[in-house]
Parts: C-alpha cells; sequence; structure tokens
C-alpha cells in the first residue's frame, strides 16, 4: 500500500476536499460520502445510479439528518485506494470492483466460476441470497472494519472485445492478448482459453488498446459502451463468461454509530441502489447504447452452445485448480457454497414459487 500514502497526504487535499465539499454536514448527525470511478451521471453507468439513488433516499428518509456526498471519476483515488480511505475513515463508502478488493479480500476471486449463470435472474438470486450473505459475513471477519451493504451490478456479464479477428471458436482465442483485471482466476480464465493475459489498470486499458499494447479486453456490454472502446475494437464476442458486481463497502465504526433507524434508511437504500444498477444495466444492454450501438462499430458474435461447452471445460478445470493451490479453506468453501447457490438459481423459474 506504499504508492497510497503520497496521495493521501497529498491533502490536506483530499481530506479538506472531502471534508470540505459539505459545509453544512455539521448540521447533521451523520456524513456520508460515497466514492466510485465513474462519470457522474445516473444514465450512463450502473455505479453512479446506485450512488444517486442511495443519496437520495438517505437523504430524503432521514429528513436531511444524514448527508450524502459523491466523488465520482476517482477524483480522491483509485478504486484500490478508495477501498482503504473507507477502512481508514477518509470516506464513508466505496463502489468497490472485484480487482479493487483483491488486495484486500483475497477470497474474492470465489466469484470468478467462469461460464457459471444460466441468465441475469439467476445472479440476482445468488447474489441476495444464502450465498451473497456468506460472502458479506466473510468479507467482514476478514477485514474487520467494514459493513457490506450490498453487491450492486457491474453492467452484467462480460463480452470479450479486441482488434485481431472475430472470436467464435476456443482456437480463435490463441496468441490475443487480453487485459484482465490484476486478478489471479482473471488470468488463469484467459489464459485457459488460449488467449495471453495482461494484467492493467483500468485507467490505463483506452490507451493500451488503442496503441496496440493489447489487443482485447473484457468488461460487461455498459462498460464496453461508455468506455468507447468500439474506437479501438473491431470485434465482440458475447461470451458471458465472467458477472463480477460490485462491493458496496462501508466503514463499519460509522455504520455502527447511526442510530437504528438510520441504519435501516441505508439498508433500504442499499436494496434499492442495487436494483438501479441492475435495471440501468439491463436498459444500456437494450438501447442503442448497447448492442445495437456497439454492432455499428464492431462486429459482433455470440457463442454457439458447442462452443461454450468447450470454453467452460477448459476454464473451469482452470479455476478449480486455482483455487486448490491458492484459496484457504474458507476460500474453498465458498466456491463450494458458491457452485451449490448457482445451479439452483439456474434450475429455478421466475415466479415459479420452486
Amino acid at each position: 500500500m506504499a504508492s497510497l500514502f503520497p496521495r493521501l497526504l497529498t491533502g490536506a487535499a483530499v481530506i479538506a476536499m472531502v471534508a470540505g465539499a459539505a459545509p453544512a454536514a455539521f448540521a447533521q448527525s451523520a456524513q456520508i460520502r460515497i466514492a466510485h470511478d465513474n462519470n457522474p451521471d445516473p444514465y450512463d453507468n450502473p455505479a453512479h445510479a446506485c450512488a444517486a439513488v442511495l443519496k437520495n433516499i438517505i437523504e430524503t428518509d432521514s429528513n436531511g439528518d444524514v448527508a450524502v456526498e459523491i466523488y465520482p471519476n476517482a477524483s480522491i483515488g483509485t478504486a484500490t485506494e478508495a477501498v482503504q480511505m473507507v477502512r481508514d475513515g477518509i470516506i464513508e463508502i466505496s463502489l468497490s470492483s472485484t480487482g479493487a478488493m483483491a488486495p484486500y479480500y483475497p477470497n474474492i476471486d470465489v466469484l470468478n466460476l467462469p461460464f457459471a449463470f444460466a441468465d441475469n435472474g439467476a445472479t440476482y438470486e445468488v447474489f441476495d441470497g444464502k450465498f451473497g450473505a456468506a460472502l458479506a459475513a466473510d468479507m467482514e471477519a476478514t477485514l474487520g472494519d467494514v459493513k457490506i451493504l450490498g453487491f450492486p451490478d457491474t453492467g452484467g456479464f462480460f463480452a470479450v472485445t479486441n482488434s485481431v479477428h472475430e472470436i467464435a471458436t476456443l482456437d480463435d482465442f490463441k496468441d490475443v492478448r487480453v487485459r484482465t483485471m490484476t486478478v489471479p482466476s482473471h488470468q488463469a480464465i484467459m489464459n485457459a482459453l488460449g488467449a495471453e493475459a495482461y494484467p492493467l489498470a483500468w485507467g490505463e486499458v483506452y490507451s493500451a488498446l488503442q496503441t496496440g499494447v493489447i489487443e482485447g479486453q473484457m468488461n460487461p456490454i455498459p462498460i464496453i459502451s461508455f468506455s468507447n472502446f468500439q474506437e479501438v475494437q473491431g470485434f465482440m464476442t458475447l461470451t458471458n463468461h465472467l458477472f463480477s458486481p460490485y462491493t458496496l463497502v462501508m466503514n463499519k465504526d460509522v455504520y455502527d454509530s447511526l442510530s437504528d433507524e438510520n441504519k435501516n434508511i441505508v439498508q433500504y437504500a442499499t436494496q434499492a441502489c442495487v436494483s438501479a444498477s441492475r435495471g440501468l444495466s439491463r436498459i444500456i444492454e437494450a438501447s442503442d447504447r448497447g448492442i445495437a450501438g456497439l454492432s455499428k462499430g464492431m462486429k459482433i458474435t455470440a457463442l454457439s452452445p458447442e462452443d461454450r461447452v468447450k470454453m467452460r471445460e477448459v476454464t473451469q478445470a482452470a479455476f478449480d485448480k486455482h483455487v486448490d493451490e491458492n484459496l484457504s479453506e474458507e476460500g474453498q468453501a465458498l466456491v463450494a457454497l458458491f457452485k451449490e447457490e448457482v445451479a439452483k438459481a439456474n434450475a429455478s423459474v421466475f415466479m415459479s414459487g420452486e
């Protein structure tokens, strides 16, 4: 974490900014500052949709007793640094990707079971149910200084884009240099497909694609869209190979200091925030900003069932090997629970009561 301290020390800079942004905060009983690394437009991306809904409900339903400020676009630090700021009490909440959580919570890797989910509804069941509760409890026990509020949508299932050629089969991945988060299982998955995994910080991805340092990347469709990757990528494959939600992380001491009424407000505001992130993600996917718009700049390919099975076989074998070699007993138990709950969710039917 050595790189974090110069950034934090440049202020007075950061601390004065977050402290001075809400001068009326002293009139309230609590102040909540939320950080994320996307644009400050609730119609543009799931992160700000979630944050804006959270702010609106908390401030309105607390009758102004809790003030909320949002710091978008990584304006006070990277996503990884924002997690540490929450732990240190410099800010109160962060919307954190799996990559941002990984340095603090290695068991986040359990979420990266490839080609796991049958549909979006199954992801909701898993993260709103028994597995989501177990994951949150393990995060809180491991870190000790955070409260996990929920798991908002980052944009849905991952697709793979590249500038080399169409990827429709397992063989098409061979030697394509694909950016991943600095998450070991992501690298194992890409390498198992035959690609060359290239871990890279998010802020460097567009320029690296533009200059050819990397040839491809993987992200949900809304992120591909608002990042304008169609400008530097010619091909997109709808692999749906990963689903990685945000973790809504709150400073534990601040959460514990809230009145019971305000805790309740934060909890149901979180439910609405998660719903907003999911709703906007599905809307973007279905709009001109989704596949319809991206298809004007990229050739889009859907996998055949047969090719999807082949990719699942090689990647799940690599994932299981990674889990056995690198995760703790607690992590391996979470993986087992994850697989069990995913299987149930995949088999369930909406509103069937099953």
